[in-house]
């Protein structure tokens, strides 16, 4: 089909999946439990790192994190001593433990007192590279200077070494995009919308293949290169509005 035709199809879909009616069934649902723009970060920070493997223990898991920070996820980010990180012995999701767990509590407590909060630590990032890619790997540097275990870093993806860095990206895309429609938050004004990339996974991929919008068969940051370039071209604007459609079509099987 032709770019304006492909615009076209790709245009309705948003609508179709950019609804309230989304959020029940995505882990975004976790930071829609709060009203607080802090609460609603950290939870949506947290929700997004351990957003890979199966969507029913991805939610489960995250209302456990929730529960176990009281359901106060500021408050216990600022205010937590390190025998508070003891309730979290036992707590795992796929390859994150509860070591990695604890060692982001007290990252994101660094940021918090050292930088100001995530978004500052972002805004820092974007503005000192100009280039978002590159600012979540400056983030992912701000993010571990606290100490830690190797293991740990694996769980903050750097676009640099050619991760498609898709929990973070869509963590961003949460926070950053403001279309009013009731899905992402919008709550960060520091990162334009146009600066975001769309959360490349194995259903964004595979549609994006078969709409011919994408040759690279590997889902790495090269490929989000080659997405961002086309999605930028249908929308300067607000680009990765087109993730709704093309995790749509891919997750409930449109195009077959």
């Amino acid at each position: 089909m032709t770019r304006a035709q492909l615009k076209e199809f790709l245009d309705a879909k948003v609508e179709q999946y950019n609804v309230p009616d989304f959020i029940p069934h995505d882990p975004i649902q976790i930071p829609h439990l709060f009203t607080n723009k802090k609460d609603i970060e950290i939870a949506g920070f947290l929700v997004a790192t351990i957003a890979w493997g199966n969507r029913k223990s991805i939610i489960n898991n995250s209302h456990k994190l929730m529960e176990l920070m009281e359901h106060a996820p500021a408050d216990f980010i600022r205010n937590h001593t390190a025998s508070d990180l003891d309730r979290f012995d036992g707590f795992v999701h796929r390859t994150f433990n509860n070591e990695d767990c604890k060692t982001f509590m007290r990252s994101l407590k660094h940021i918090e007192l050292r930088y100001g909060g995530l978004e500052h630590a972002f805004a820092k990032a974007y503005q000192e590279t100009s280039h978002l890619q590159h600012a979540i790997s400056m983030f992912k540097q701000l993010f571990f200077e606290i100490e830690h275990m190797p293991r740990t870093q694996k769980h903050v993806s750097d676009p640099m070494k050619n991760s498609s860095a898709k929990r973070i990206n869509m963590y961003l895309r949460w926070m950053v995009r403001n279309d009013k429609a009731g899905v992402d938050f919008g709550i960060w004004n520091t990162i334009p919308m146009s600066a975001l990339s769309l959360p490349l996974d194995v259903h964004t991929g595979t549609i994006a293949r078969k709409l011919k919008m994408i040759k690279r068969k590997q889902n790495d940051a090269k490929t989000v290169t080659e997405l961002d370039t086309i999605l930028r071209k249908l929308d300067p604007i607000d680009p990765v509005k087109y993730d709704f459609a093309l995790f749509g079509l891919g997750a409930f099987k449109e195009l077959g």
